[in-house]
């Protein structure tokens, strides 16, 4: 394929992606057929057919380019910034972008294709990752680096669903900031203020303190050079375990006599 055909047919394509989601955004889901953007793009119905397989094909077309916008307002993690600060800083934007966006964002969460695989969608999940992997290298994380991005992004995408599901004029976004403390609050420790708050907080919740430390290991473990990748993998099986330890439990497990 030539250069001039190639930008042709990448020009086409973007039209037709910006069309459908400019009909999303103004006429809702509903809207969105082959021949209504077919029409608001300026081409013929079956050249949607070939550049995007089928209408869930273009849909996915327009769900990577609602991350692409969303992407847009969000910043690199910068290193000198509290990751913990950036996290409420990325959870407001992304409620921001989805109330704003009602229509794109549904399709994007609500509607989006199982097992589907977005380049942008995993390039802000890597962003998070990379937070709460700061998070875990300061000591600070109660559990392991890939769980606690998950139940933020979940929780996070949950409550932009439920604030979207009411009126404009009923919704409370107190219930994004009380949600977004408690997950913070569920997943992290608090930074140390003294050597009586730090005997404090060894006495009252010791097994935190060894799980967190358990995470925040693993999270330099690639940095290790001294360990063979067959010990890196050893090790990080055993931190793995003392992550999601629980404290001892006084029963004798079945076939085991108590001595």
């Amino acid at each position: 394929m030539d250069t001039t055909h190639a930008s042709s047919a990448l020009n086409t394509r973007e039209r037709i992606v910006r069309a459908a989601a400019a009909l999303l955004e103004q006429q809702g889901r509903e809207a969105v057929s082959t021949r209504s953007v077919a029409d608001a793009a300026g081409v013929q119905v079956p050249t949607i057919y070939r550049l995007f397989g089928d209408m869930r094909g273009l849909l996915n077309a327009v769900v990577s380019y609602g991350f692409e916008v969303y992407l847009e307002g969000k910043l690199a993690p910068a290193l000198d910034q509290d990751p913990v600060e950036q996290i409420r800083q990325g959870w407001d934007t992304h409620v921001e972008f989805g109330l704003a966006n009602p229509a794109l964002y549904k399709l994007m969460y609500a509607e989006a294709r199982p097992g589907g695989e977005y380049t942008a969608a995993a390039k802000a999940m890597q962003m998070l990752g990379t937070l709460v992997g700061r998070i875990a290298e300061a000591g600070r994380l109660r559990i392991g680096v890939e769980q606690a991005a998950q139940m933020l992004q979940a929780a996070c995408r949950g409550v932009t669903l439920s604030l979207l599901d009411l009126q404009p004029e009923d919704r409370d976004l107190m219930l994004s900031t009380h949600v977004r403390e408690a997950m913070l609050n569920a997943i992290t420790l608090p930074v140390d203020s003294g050597i009586a708050a730090a005997a404090t907080r060894a006495a009252q919740d010791s097994q935190s303190r060894v799980i967190s430390r358990a995470v925040a290991l693993k999270a330099v473990l690639p940095e290790m050079v001294a360990l063979t990748s067959a010990e890196q993998a050893l090790l990080a099986e055993w931190l793995d375990r003392l992550s999601q330890s629980r404290p001892p439990s006084n029963e004798t497990p079945p076939g085991q006599v108590r001595r």
